[in-house]
This record gives C-alpha cells, structure tokens and sequence, in this order.
C-alpha cells in the first residue's frame, strides 16, 4: 500500500447520480485536473456491488460480484485502479437473503447445493443450544442472532443472521462458503483492486459454547484466507472493533488493521485537556494501522474502555467515568443530534459506537478539527480520510429522519454543486493543504518519534536522514496552542508553518 492518504467513500455519495457513470465521475474527481487531485494514493470504494440500496447499504450484497450498474461496471473500477489504488470489501460473514444462492436454497431446501452454503443453527449446536450456550454469543446489537424462517418449499430452519434479518451468515468453513469467497477475490483481482476489508471477520467463525467472536478458529480462518488473497496479489486490511489490547494481537497476524482507538482518545483529550492516554496508547499501538477519524460507521467506544469479556477486569485506555463523560461531551456538541442518532434511538444500531460525523463531535470548532487530523496524519501508519469527514460534513438529519438508520447521519449524499461549495470553505481548503503535505512530504518514508512534553502536549515528529526532511508537530490540548513545521527548500529559512486560529 501507497504511504499516501487514502480517500473513504460510496461511490454514489459524492457526486452521484446513478446514471451508470458515477465511478467515471470519481475517477475524474481524483485523476489529474480534478478538484481531489494529487491528494491521495487510494481509494475504498465502499460496497459498490449489486446491489447498493438494500437493508444495510451495499453491506448485504444480492451478487459480490457484480457491480451495481447505476454505478458503472468492472470496467470502470480497473480504470480507477490506473489513477489510485482501490480497495474493497470482501463481506465474509453473510449475503442477501434475496441472493440468487438463497433464493435457490429457499425454493429447494436441503436438496439445493447451496444448502451448505447457509449457517443454521443446528450446524452449530448439532446437539441443541442451551439458554447459556446462546447467551455466551458476542452481540453487537440488541437480540439473539438467529432468525426463524419458513423455506418456500416448506421446511422450517433456524438460520444465524448476525446483523439483519436479510444478512443470512455464510458457513465459511464449508466447502460452499469457501468457493463462494474463492470467487469474490479471484474476480477482485482480475479487476485491478489491490486491497481488501474483512468486513465483519470477527463474527464470521460460530462454534457451540463459545463466544463466536474473534476465537483461536477466527485467526486461523483469517491466516488462511490473507493467505489465498497474497496468492492474488491482494493486501488484506481486518476490520474489528474490540479491546485494545486484542486489537494489538491482530495486528501480529495480518497486513493491516484500523486504528479505532485513534478518534476517540483524540475527542478524549480535547474534552479533558490531556494528552495522557493518547500518549500511552501511541506507545503500544501497532504501526500496520490504518488512522482514521472516521468511516461510514459510528465512533467506537469499545476500542478505549474495559474489556467487557474479561471476568478479572481488563482496565481500558480511559476510566469508565471519563468514557462515560466523552459520550455525553459528543451529543452536547452536536447539539443533541447525536443522541437520536445512537442506542435504542435509531434502528439497525451498534451498542458499541456513538453515530456522529467528528466535525460535529468537536462541536464545528474548526481549529480542533485540524489539529485532529494533523495528529491523525502524524501517526504511523496510512491514513484515511472518510468522504464526509473530507468535506468536514454535518449530521444529516434529514437522511437520518428519511431513513430511521442511526449511521446515516454521517452518510450524506453529496451533489455537484455541494461539492464544489464545501471545497471553497476555509476548514476543507486547509485540510486539503494538510492532506497534501501527508502524501508527498519526503520526511513521512523516515523515522517517527514521539518527544518528551508536558501532560496536555503532543508532540510528534519525522525525520528522513537522506536529504535532510524533517516534519514536526505540536499541540497543546489545553490551550490550543500548536503548530506544524515542515522542511521547505525553496522557503527563505528551509521551513514552513501551518497554524489554525478561527
């Protein structure tokens, strides 16, 4: 993967039109001549397959392999990958319910040969499930994760559905689920895509009394399947929100993680003006992270608190009370909009984020906004900037009312004409100039250090020996006091500065 700043977005929320050419338009965004232009290395398409509109936004595809043609088709996506490199999701966990395997398993129950292909709830218990045994199952949202269901033909089966009832979970270890995963990346790699997301990878293992969540089963599953995707040519990025400390340990096993304790420890430190846990964390953090602030999901939480499946008590990154207080900070600064967005107030929701764009987490200040992604972009790893979060986007109210979707309110639809206007603010002009800076700054392929300072300071620093590159960043979370230095040739002094005051 590029060192470069990699862009997150669906394709036919910024500047689409469902036309069968908005892929086209994202590449013009980001080839030579575009508005987004030089900024970044890659791009995650988020799911563009057939098809984009179900019940949870291209997240239970009908066919992984097929591009929804209101958006473009393969052709277009290998053409993307000429001008960025392009990352996708492989949604390992589950299909749509209205998926042509389902459909046929439906209609002819176990004489389908996609019957294998779909977990039941006997295939896991083949002995029965106690009350225990299926409380034990690691839930992200609310309920059991199991959906009654009456086939076409008229067999009765209990089928596991982790996150919707029209997500039918695969059986990946079957010989079915292997060839349909086989299928999804071969194609991805014919197509130029140079990356993949384990979407949903720590759920995808389901074994009788256990808590069906990242087990010893799930590692091997992702070491064998990194390994078929290497085969390939393909890079594989693992998505899990989970204790610190086990996010640590996946990182030793795979190409890549997200660094989900990131967005919320820097709302920490803003909130309590200290710098403390985000130096600690920096400490330990695995450096084959991705950095965000934000994805198409809400803000995790889980990623900094207590490890809840621990029975002797894990301690998190920040105190209970604290976490507690940070959440509470958030809805304040979006002005409650947050709150009914999150929990029991929205469908389709995770007990484990805050749904919120982090423009409106840092109450539209935008000074703390910059400054956020000026540490985002300091720390080791690749950074990503989320489409929204590009745009320092609002929530979306009116998409969250339409929808009743808790996350849609950091999804917007962007057209043309908002694109152009929110690139002409002062924060996005900024933020373009410091994406900029990340991407082709020399001192970024150096050394990374992080400097002794006071308790509310950060202060950061790259260094590349050969030829004398050096970046440097410093900010006080109590005062707001920083700045940013970088080493400039053609500048009088062989530095220049960026400073944010609004």
């Amino acid at each position: 993967m590029k060192n470069q700043v990699q862009l997150i977005t669906y394709v036919d929320r910024l500047g689409g039109r469902l036309d069968g050419q908005d892929l086209q338009r994202l590449r013009a965004l980001l080839a030579p001549g575009g508005a987004l232009a030089g900024l970044f290395g890659g791009v995650h398409l988020l799911p563009f397959f057939h098809a984009i509109d179900g019940a949870d936004a291209g997240f239970d595809p009908i066919d992984h392999t097929q591009v929804d043609p209101r958006l473009g088709d393969w052709a277009d996506v290998k053409a993307l990958s000429e001008t960025v490199e392009v990352m996708g999701d492989v949604i390992v966990n589950h299909m749509s319910s209205a998926s042509p395997q389902f459909l046929d398993y439906s209609a002819r129950g176990d004489d389908s040969p996609y019957a294998g292909l779909f977990l039941t709830l006997d295939a896991v218990f083949p002995q029965g499930a106690s009350e225990r045994d299926l409380m034990t199952v690691y839930r992200p949202r609310p309920g059991l994760p199991l959906q009654p269901v009456t086939l076409k033909n008229g067999q009765k089966k209990i089928l596991w559905t982790t996150f919707t009832p029209t997500q039918i979970d695969i059986a990946i270890d079957h010989p079915q689920g292997r060839a349909y995963l086989d299928s999804i990346l071969q194609t991805f790699a014919a197509q130029g895509i140079a990356m993949v997301r384990l979407d949903a990878v720590g759920y995808a293992i389901k074994k009788a009394g256990s808590s069906c969540f990242m087990m010893a089963e799930t590692f091997e599953f992702i070491d064998e399947f990194a390994a078929r995707a290497k085969a390939l040519g393909i890079e594989v990025l693992v998505e899990i929100h989970a204790y610190y400390r086990r996010q640590i340990e996946i990182a030793a096993r795979v190409d890549w993680v997200y660094d989900f304790a990131l967005p919320p420890l820097v709302l920490h430190a803003f909130v309590f003006a200290t710098a403390a846990p985000l130096k600690a964390w920096i400490a330990e953090r695995p450096s084959n992270a991705l950095t965000v602030l934000d994805t198409h999901d809400g803000i995790g939480i889980i990623d900094i608190g207590a490890d809840s499946a621990d029975r002797v008590g894990q301690p998190g990154l920040v105190p209970p009370a604290e976490l507690d207080a940070l959440v509470e900070r958030i809805h304040a600064n979006s002005g409650g909009s947050s709150r009914q967005a999150t929990g029991a107030a929205a469908s389709n929701l995770d007990l484990y984020q805050v749904n919120c764009t982090f423009y409106e987490a840092l109450g539209r200040d935008d000074t703390r906004y910059l400054l956020s992604r000026a540490v985002q972009f300091f720390l080791p790893g690749v950074p990503q900037v989320y489409y929204v979060g590009l745009l320092a986007g609002h929530n979306d109210m009116t998409l969250l009312a339409r929808s009743g979707v808790g996350r849609d309110i950091n999804r917007h639809y962007y057209d043309e004409a908002e694109i152009a206007a929110e690139l002409q603010r002062p924060v996005v002009a900024e933020l373009l100039k410091l994406i900029r800076l990340r991407s082709t700054h020399p001192a970024f392929n150096g050394s990374f250090e992080r400097l002794d300072s006071a308790p509310s300071v950060l202060q950061l620093r790259w260094r590349l020996q050969d030829g004398g590159h050096e970046a440097q960043l410093s900010v006080d979370f109590a005062t707001l006091a920083h700045e940013l230095r970088f080493s400039d040739a053609a500048a009088s002094d062989g530095w220049q500065c960026l400073r944010w005051v609004y």
